[in-house]
């Protein structure tokens, strides 16, 4: 199903393994990054199909790190009804997932990439306040983008952000939603016969890697201020965004 796998060089391994601790650290101090980042280095190497599978499974393990190392700022009360607004949409769109090609898979990455930028600058200037069926609503929102695509993190964020969590909690209370929909998402895609034993090999490599950089995350999230590195970022999705959607034509 995925042919690309079989040319993957160790020189390849190595620069996902230190893109996936890097994207980590950012994810883990500003909550948003890592969902953004992978795709950049995952898509020339094993081709958009394998990209959101790979991500769902080794998102599951670089959240896990977020909760140990953020556990006691989670928000347990808003996690039950994020997930309970999230999980419908997402296996509706994590099955459509499955369906696309490889030209329509980069479309649909790098449009997402492309938008999560603007949609964060909106979302943030919008001061909107939440209470818990606007947290309802806005986790269907999120459920409908996270499921078949990536970087719809950042539309989770703001939501949580607009009901009145801040730093730490918005993190720790983020990773635990994510868990619950990745578990969901893998679900799906398991059913689907998506979860190769390849792409459960990237996942673990990525996964196990990144486990560290939460913690690295931590020891930053109080004293570094993410301005100038948010912006480089924001940089970096909306060309390696542009580059994909450029491709998906050329195909």
């Amino acid at each position: 199903m995925f042919s690309a796998f079989d040319d993957v060089t160790i020189w390849q391994l190595a620069l996902v393994a230190g893109v996936a601790l890097f994207a980590s650290i950012v994810g883990g101090v500003a909550g948003y990054g890592t969902g953004a980042l992978m795709p950049l280095i995952l898509v020339p190497i094993v081709g958009p199909l394998a990209v959101v599978p790979i991500i769902a499974t080794s998102g599951l393990m670089t959240n896990t790190s977020r909760v140990f190392a953020f556990l006691r700022y989670v928000d347990w009360r808003r996690v039950v009804i994020a997930c309970a607004g999230a999980i419908p949409p997402s296996i509706v769109t994590a099955y459509g997932y499955t369906f696309l090609t490889g030209r329509g898979a980069l479309l649909v990455i790098g449009s997402m990439l492309m938008l999560t930028v603007p949609l964060r600058y909106l979302l943030r200037r919008s001061a909107v306040v939440l209470g818990d069926r606007g947290l309802f609503v806005g986790s269907m929102t999120y459920g409908t983008a996270v499921g078949g695509t990536v970087g719809a993190g950042v539309i989770l964020l703001s939501v949580l952000m607009a009901t009145g969590l801040e730093g730490a909690a918005v993190i720790a209370t983020d990773a635990v939603i994510s868990i619950v929909i990745g578990l969901v998402r893998l679900a799906v895609f398991g059913s689907a016969g998506a979860l190769t034993p390849q792409v459960i090999a990237f996942a673990l490599l990525i996964g196990i890697v990144a486990f560290p950089g939460a913690f690295l995350a931590r020891a930053f999230v109080n004293r570094l201020p993410i301005r100038v590195h948010t912006k480089i970022l924001d940089a970096v999705v909306l060309l390696g965004g542009l580059f994909m959607v450029i491709e998906a034509f050329r195909r």
